[in-house]
């Protein structure tokens, strides 16, 4: 017998060799008939997989995160399938899922396939889904797996073999096909009740541009064809929302080749969003003690050896800049900590002094495959609300308390409401991933989980997904469309201190390494207003839209009383303008709409001699015939139930 441990501690015993499926029954019929998955000690493994040992035991369905992972990569496995028998001859490479769905990428050879051929692989796709055809896994020897492949023709395949230990290699069949797997599938394909291949792209093998370009086949499926259905109506809505169209639309940003992909050109209307964003965030952070520091947007390569970022990240960024002068050279910005270490390092500090916080907008520069750009939201240069807080131990509690209101407030104030936090730790596993010692690493990590503890937060803890020198806590914010995105991160650092030599004088007159704390509430300004603009669709929080209000006169004799409307709107702080051109007034009020603009104020001969405006809102409400000063004091009263001060 063997003793099996459920997540919520009960332990039971079964015969050596029972499947997390007899578990299941174990508990009820109806898990049964749901279970798709399961984690065994740490490990993915098939619902039929025979357990031979003690452990623990996690049983997944379509509703959990890895439940949905081996669905979608089980899909991949049917796809594939579906692919070789459509087009005899392909190489298959690898056919991971990922966050919504699962990919494939494939060399076509001399066939090339587009959106018209996607109705066919589904057709096909979905027959070999009904056969019910159960997924098998077994290991094979590194000889027979290599000979399989050679004797295809596929050298990806071998490729990755190679790179693979004997006794560690596993092929998964269903109905004929065979694929080169670690595992991680449902139990039959007829599970799967609905596929959908949505776009194909290019990509390199393995990621590398010197590498052979294959065919990424991207698709996703569902147990229901109603959650398919739901899916692609949410598909629909994002693209209306996408921030590229929006940006375009309303003017806020643009892209030029001449200049350079990734590089954004910010517009007028998105400078002046962008400068309400940053005075927003800096009222707030002056109220929390932080002072405000410039640096260059380059440093000597020497500044981020010191750093560790150029052994992590130097083969990857923009290749270094050369002086006249003989070895000298600098690097585009990539990171502001070292540069806020050397500020910190002008003069010595005594314990009394600290906390020291510096805060900074300042612009990074990382280079990023061209096929990895994405408008906003994946770019070559751009702006981090950055912060540094240079404390002592005793301090590094209360700190990073205070450092997750911030982010609250931030994420409050913009309308992401439904939110997770993440904590970011070490891989045991790779240590080799990580600097400083074990010792640091682990004071860290405990400080991070009992600040989110202590503050309440809904939080998970995701190994190996800390960064390379400490650990951190993300904000995990679901969009309006439930999409997840990591917005704001807090980081806690005892190694680049001792990188740097930074020290203060404690209270034993000796000297001591401060603990610094790494922080960005928006993270990347870029990304986090292609963020705002998806969520709300455009429609910003009132205090932020770049024109509250416009002005539209009936006819030109109405041009006087618009411009001394305006002067009062202005007087109030209320951003408007005048649209004074020869159009309808239904016209105007057609483009305010599509513009986003919050309120359309008619004004004609009935509203001057009442010395009032007709105010319509943004959707169509009318709030009929209202005097000016009713207004700014409407406009006042919504922007205060948003915005509140930070305290």
């Amino acid at each position: 017998m063997i003793k099996i441990t459920l997540p919520d501690g009960t332990v039971k015993e079964f015969a050596k060799g029972s499947t997390p499926m007899d578990v299941a029954n174990s508990i009820s019929a109806g898990l049964a008939r749901n279970v798709i998955s399961a984690k065994f000690n740490d490990t993915v493994v098939e619902s039929v997989a025979p357990l031979n040992e003690n452990g623990n035991l996690i049983l997944y369905t379509w509703n959990d995160k890895e439940g949905k992972k081996a669905f979608w990569h089980s899909t991949s496995h049917i796809v594939a399938q579906a692919l070789e028998e459509l087009y005899p001859g392909i190489k298959l490479t690898i056919g991971p899922a990922i966050e919504n769905g699962f990919y494939y990428d494939v060399d076509f050879g001399a066939d090339t396939i587009s959106e018209k051929d996607f109705p066919a692989i589904e057709k096909k796709a979905l027959e070999i889904a009904r056969g019910k055809h159960d997924f098998k896994m077994h290991p094979v020897s590194k000889a027979d797996a290599l000979s399989s492949y050679k004797a295809q023709g596929n050298e990806y395949k071998v490729e990755l073999i190679e790179n693979l230990e004997d006794g560690t290699i596993t092929f998964c069949d269903h109905d004929t096909f065979t694929d080169l797997c670690r595992g991680g599938h449902i139990p039959n394909t007829g599970i799967v009740k609905a596929i959908k291949i949505l776009n194909v792209a290019g990509a390199y093998w393995r990621g590398d541009e010197n590498k052979p370009q294959l065919t990424r086949v991207y698709g996703i499926s569902f147990p229901k064809q109603k959650e398919l259905t739901v899916y692609l109506e949410m598909l629909e809505e994002a693209k209306k929302r996408d921030h590229r169209k929006l940006g375009k639309d309303l003017g806020l940003f643009t892209f030029s080749q001449k200049v350079g992909q990734g590089l954004p050109l910010w517009l007028p209307k998105g400078a002046a969003l962008r400068e309400r964003l940053e005075q927003f965030l800096k009222k707030a952070q002056k109220k929390a003690g932080y002072e405000m520091v410039v640096t260059p947007h380059i440093g000597s390569k020497e500044l981020y050896v010191t750093s560790g970022h150029y052994e992590k990240y130097g083969a990857d960024s923009f290749q270094p800049i050369r002086t006249p002068k003989e070895d000298e050279e600098f690097l585009l910005k990539p990171m502001n900590c070292p540069h806020h270490c050397e500020i910190y390092n002008t003069r010595p500090f005594s314990y009394r002094e600290l906390p020291k916080r510096y805060a900074e907008f300042g612009t990074v520069y990382r280079y990023e495959q061209s096929g990895e750009l994405h408008g906003l939201t994946r770019v070559r240069g751009f702006t981090q609300d950055d912060a540094h807080i240079f404390c002592t131990p005793e301090q590094l509690d209360q700190e990073f308390k205070n450092v997750i209101d911030l982010s609250l407030y931030v994420l409050g104030s913009l309308g992401f409401d439904n939110f997770t936090a993440q904590v970011s730790v070490r891989d045991l596993e790779t240590p080799e991933k990580y600097i400083g010692s074990v010792n640091n690493w682990e004071k860290a990590e405990n400080a991070i989980i009992n600040a989110a503890t202590e503050k309440g937060l809904d939080f998970v803890i995701e190994k190996g997904e800390a960064a390379f020198y400490g650990p951190k806590l993300d904000f995990m914010v679901k969009d309006a469309l439930g999409r997840q995105w990591q917005l704001g991160t807090i980081q806690v650092d005892y190694n680049l201190p001792e990188r740097f030599d930074l020290t203060y004088k404690g209270s034993d007159n000796e000297l001591h390494r401060p603990v610094m704390i790494h922080r960005a509430p928006f993270g990347s300004m870029e990304r986090f207003i292609a963020l705002l603009l998806e969520h709300t669709a455009g429609n910003f929080p009132l205090w932020l839209i770049p024109e509250q209000a416009i002005v539209l006169p009936v006819s030109e004799k109405h041009e006087k009383y618009a411009e001394k409307v305006l002067s009062s709107l202005e007087n109030n702080e209320i951003r408007a303008q005048i649209d004074a051109r020869n159009e309808t007034v239904g016209k105007k009020i057609r483009e305010a709409e599509m513009n986003k603009i919050p309120f359309m104020l008619v004004v004609g001969e009935n509203e001057e001699e009442a010395n009032a405006i007709s105010v319509r809102r943004h959707g169509g409400e009318d709030l009929g015939s209202i005097s000016i000063k009713q207004f700014t004091d409407l406009v006042a009263t919504e922007i205060n139930s948003t915005l509140k001060s930070f305290v």
